[in-house]
């Protein structure tokens, strides 16, 4: 990655035609790593029409399926190869830990080959339909589709992205958050040996209201996929209603973990954690909001605390470790006051403000923080905090967790411990989320669906699922019979 990148449009690194440009900061030291271009609206025109040209008036249209494939796998070679490298850059640009940052780039790695294995298996459909026709149902690419990413797993959020529709055939224009764009720009680099034609991977860089906006609202833009806050999803759907279109929005979640009395202690309190501390509580699916049977209570929330002490708190560039700072100083303010909020709604067990010492004074760090005996109506158990801070939450019986879980305009994800596979069944059913975990947290497989209920949006990435949302169904009817059509 070189000291200024620069936007990559029609396959190559071009300069911005405007003069601004922002500086892209260390979370652990306030360091500017890189100074990467605010695209102008003039940018995002050049890498729509860029978009557009290989779609349209290209050969990637026709490139087969097995072609495609391959591109996809040597994509993720080109990752595996340079993994270290990618996963550094990671770590300096969003603070995660720098152990994470390397499962991360496995991780986007095998998003790639999975897509680059799929591309050959997107099927038509032969339809039944009355004698004398054949009616075939063909899926297409949809066009040029828009995809804005988030900050918290940067390179990961555009291998969802990116590798779908790159299998379905769409082209694409994307546009990481304005926090972090460097390892998608570094990605880039490699696009070209792995035989991707210009122009159907674009990235601008610079913020939503700019650069993102126009894209969404682009009369040259097919697909719009996003990723971030509810708030900005309900923008999105308004800007694009005025020209219809297909859209997929995944808008994050205030997720319920339950914790039953007969689940296993010692793994659930493990989970408990690793499901809010994860990458600093940045993750969309955290579950933030811990509901534990009264039984066990008191014990679970001691261990939990006792557990949470633990956690090594610093750069993420130390491979030990556990937890890094927060992406901005705005970012650290605003979970800063969730804090203070916590305080004067429920009991403070843990944390609740920021590290001292010396190695702590430059970045953005907070601690880990545990609220407990929390009503569930709460701010700080309604709103997504974003940030690791945890709501511990008594219940009392099966009804009460699910009326609790449930209890949110959120819907991504949830998970429920106990060894009882009849309740496990009943309270997944219950659930009224998109991933529902049983006895495990976190967990994405490139496999399976990824999407929410309710506010935390609607339609699907990963798996068969993530492709379908880039293609669309042309029906082809085809006269059998060779009698002349006597209507008149």
């Amino acid at each position: 990655m070189s000291e200024s990148p620069s936007l990559f449009i029609d396959g190559a690194f071009v300069p911005s035609t405007g003069a601004e440009s922002r500086a892209i900061i260390d979370p652990a030291t306030r360091e500017v790593v890189a100074h990467v271009p605010d695209a102008t609206a003039a940018d995002v025109d050049q890498a729509v029409a860029a978009a557009r040209r290989a779609f349209d008036d290209s050969d990637w249209t026709r490139t087969p399926a097995v072609d495609r494939g391959r591109i996809l796998l040597k994509v993720a070679e080109a990752v595996r190869a340079r993994a270290g490298e990618l996963a550094a850059l990671e770590t300096r640009n969003t603070g995660k830990p720098i152990v994470e940052a390397e499962f991360d780039m496995s991780d986007v790695a095998a998003c790639f080959e999975y897509y680059g294995g799929l591309a050959t298996k997107i099927h038509g459909e032969v339809v039944p339909v009355p004698d004398g026709a054949l009616a075939l149902a063909l899926r297409e690419p949809v066009g040029v589709a828009a995809q804005i990413i988030p900050w918290n797993y940067p390179l990961l959020m555009a291998a969802w992205k990116l590798a779908p529709a790159i299998c379905a055939g769409c082209t694409v224009v994307l546009k990481p958050a304005e926090e972090t764009p460097l390892t998608a720009l570094a990605l880039a680099a490699s696009f070209e040996e792995a035989g991707l034609p210009a122009g159907v991977v674009n990235i601008v860089t610079g913020d939503g209201p700019q650069v993102g906006a126009r894209l969404v609202a682009h009369q040259d833009v097919d697909k719009v996929a996003f990723t971030g806050s509810p708030e900005v999803g309900r923008q999105i759907m308004q800007s694009a209603a005025g020209t219809l279109k297909k859209i997929s929005l995944e808008l994050g979640g205030k997720s319920p973990s339950i914790f039953f009395a007969d689940s296993d202690f010692e793994s659930a309190v493990a989970g408990a954690l690793f499901g809010v501390f994860l990458n600093q509580g940045e993750v969309c699916s955290a579950g933030s909001r811990i509901l534990v049977e009264r039984p066990i209570y008191r014990q679970f929330l001691d261990a939990m605390v006792e557990k949470a002490r633990g956690i090594r708190v610093g750069n993420g560039l130390e491979r030990e470790t556990q937890m890094g700072p927060l992406i901005t100083e705005t970012h650290r303010a605003r979970v800063r006051g969730y804090q203070e909020i916590g305080k004067g709604e429920a009991k403070l067990a843990l944390g609740g403000g920021v590290p001292s010492g010396e190695q702590f004074a430059r970045g953005f760090f907070i601690e880990p923080t545990i609220f407990y005996d929390v009503d569930n109506r709460a701010r700080i158990a309604q709103e997504e905090i974003f940030g690791p801070v945890a709501c511990v939450i008594p219940f009392d019986d099966e009804e009460r967790a699910l009326k609790i879980a449930n209890d949110t305009h959120y819907g991504l994800a949830a998970a429920v411990w106990s060894r009882d596979v009849f309740r496990v069944m009943r309270v997944v059913r219950a659930l009224r989320a998109g991933v529902v975990w049983v006895n495990q947290t976190q967990v994405s497989a490139i496999e399976a669906p990824w999407g929410g209920y309710k506010q935390s949006g609607f339609g699907r990435e990963l798996g068969r699922w993530g492709v379908e949302e880039y293609l669309q169904v042309k029906q082809v009817y085809i006269n059998v019979d060779d009698q002349p059509f006597r209507w008149y």
